[in-house]
């Protein structure tokens, strides 16, 4: 074993029984790593000869059973000779939990699925509540350093600006978060009044025209929801449409990338545009007015009602909307032709890569072992498993050696079984890996398939990449977002609905500056800059 000690650096003296050594010089604590107690090994199985039990905290899914049944988890177990002791939560129990078990000190040996924010992230790896992992990972974690060393994008997103990594990463590089709004059309309806399926933002605004106005269900009764979305929603924004009407593209945010330049996009002249067409719509009677107040249940029971009410919409997946017995009366729209005949397609912030996924805590006394375990993780076999399941439960070869789904039984969702058997955490799929070793759910797959054909050829602008901003800049933007973002949905809102956005213009840009929306797009814009260093 080459090194059996290592620092963490901590802002202040530590206090509790976690500390196994006393303060160094820099207010940093250095500690024993007990691994070589349990017959540590640096290669191979098992990682430690004696049984070694640690204590795992974090959230799981809320179909997930306790990770200690799920056959996968056991193997780990019979592999590695670490026994998990888990003590993870569904993720509504765990948010209320996770701040008094960070601030009490009584902490798990490690985090997995952290349900950490960036904030949360930075704030407790500097004041030492979780371990750096860099040293670590270029000692122990052999397939998790060849990764980071062929892809320094996935580094830097999991790099904090002290230089530290807290969290290990979770990707699934499907390309397919980036567009999550998909707009459907009834073409049902289409046919029944004789319209072509839209290809321009007119031909489509003639279509809920007709829609509202012709009774195309054919009920005698005007209960046609010509167009429904969701604010705020991960995919029922009308984001495309903005763009389609005023050439803004937009997402969640109100924030994206061209030309490696950071733009807020809710204060500009395409934006007031395509909100002010949207205006003119709802006045016409064309937009559900409960778009901006509805939540998932209420919006998803308008496309399953007893009778067809739906005419469009924006949603991730049809089926999920519709229900099976419809499928066949709507299509996938896709990017329309805008007013300026141009395809603009609007890219989201989600990333693939993600931090988060596991975290080591100060209360842990054997952190080599630990992230021996981990880095076990990172094969794309293991990576796979852990993301849908165990080879046999729901993935199996085919006859060209890649990982398939097994289908699911009667009754029984893809979603819902991968709840069941596939724990998450650490875990690297690269693209290439979707190629070489396993192939998506048929559902992703679908969804790549009708992103590579409706939406990626229009990409009008980069999302913002996966930056984890310093304390300093996130005391800088978090504050000043919420105002922002609370300002923007409310507005949105009431120029649709009330038509108002010429006389309100002038004063709602004023107060933007007010509070702070250059400065907060200028600290974004200097995070943007040092990731992209730190990704060369």
């Amino acid at each position: 074993m080459r090194h059996r000690r290592f620092l963490t650096a901590t802002a202040f003296a530590l206090t509790g029984a976690v500390l196994l050594a006393g303060c160094t010089a820099g207010g940093s604590t250095e500690t024993e790593d007990k691994s070589a107690d349990y017959g540590f090994n640096e290669e191979g199985l098992p990682i430690v000869d004696k049984t070694l039990t640690l204590t795992y905290g974090g959230t799981k899914a809320p179909l997930a059973p306790d990770y200690s049944e799920m056959q996968l988890v056991q193997q780990w177990q019979a592999d590695t000779n670490i026994a998990i002791e888990w003590e993870n939560l569904p993720d509504q129990v765990y948010a209320e939990k996770k701040n008094l078990m960070l601030a009490s000190g009584d902490l798990p040996d490690v985090l997995f699925n952290t349900g950490l924010s960036d904030a949360e992230i930075v704030e407790n790896g500097s004041n030492g509540t979780l371990l750096p992992l860099e040293d670590l990972i270029e000692e122990y974690a052999p397939t998790l350093t060849a990764i980071l060393d062929e892809r320094p994008d996935i580094r830097a997103a999991i790099t904090a600006s002290d230089g530290h990594i807290y969290t290990l990463p979770n990707v699934e590089e499907l390309g397919i978060v980036q567009y999550p709004n998909f707009l459907f059309i009834n073409t049902a309806w289409l046919d029944a009044l004789g319209l072509p399926v839209p290809t321009t933002i007119d031909e489509y605004r003639d279509a809920l025209e007709a829609f509202k106005t012709q009774d195309p269900n054919g009920n005698g009764v005007a209960d046609e929801i010509p167009l429904s979305f969701r604010t705020d929603s991960f995919c029922a924004n009308p984001h495309d449409l903005i763009a389609a009407l005023g050439g803004q593209p937009e997402n969640n945010d109100h924030r994206i990338v061209r030309d490696d330049t950071v733009e807020f996009t809710a204060n500009t002249d395409e934006y007031k545009a395509g909100v002010a067409a949207l205006g003119d719509w709802y006045a016409d009677g064309l937009i559900d007015p409960e778009s901006f107040s509805q939540d998932d249940t209420a919006y998803l029971a308008k496309g399953k009602a007893g009778t067809p009410i739906l005419g469009s919409f924006f949603w991730w997946e049809l089926k999920e909307m519709v229900g099976d017995d419809r499928l066949g009366d709507y299509a996938l729209l896709g990017i329309l032709d805008g007013v300026d005949g141009d395809k603009l397609a609007s890219v989201s912030n989600y990333p693939d890569v993600n931090r988060g996924a596991m975290a080591i805590t100060r209360a842990n006394e054997y952190p080599a072992a630990t992230m021996r375990w981990a880095d076990r993780l990172f094969d794309p076999v293991m990576s796979a498993q852990s993301s849908w399941g165990p080879i046999g439960v729901t993935l199996e070869e085919n006859a060209d050696g890649i990982l398939v789904q097994i289908p699911v039984g009667p009754g029984e969702s893809e979603g819902e079984r991968r709840q069941s058997v596939a724990p998450g955490g650490p875990r690297v799929v690269t693209a290439e890996d979707f190629e070489t070793v396993v192939a998506p759910e048929p559902r992703a797959k679908e969804r790549q398939d009708l992103v590579r054909e409706y939406y990626a050829p229009y990409k009008a602008n980069d999302g913002y990449p996966p930056v984890m901003l310093s304390n300093e800049e996130l005391d800088q933007v978090s504050f000043a977002n919420t105002d922002i973002n609370t300002l923007v949905k409310e507005k949105f809102a009431s120029w649709v609905v009330n038509g108002t956005i010429d006389g309100e213009w002038d004063a709602y840009v004023s107060q933007l500056q007010t509070l702070g929306v250059e400065d907060v797009i200028a600290t974004y814009q200097q995070a943007y800059d040092r990731f992209q260093q730190g990704g060369e």
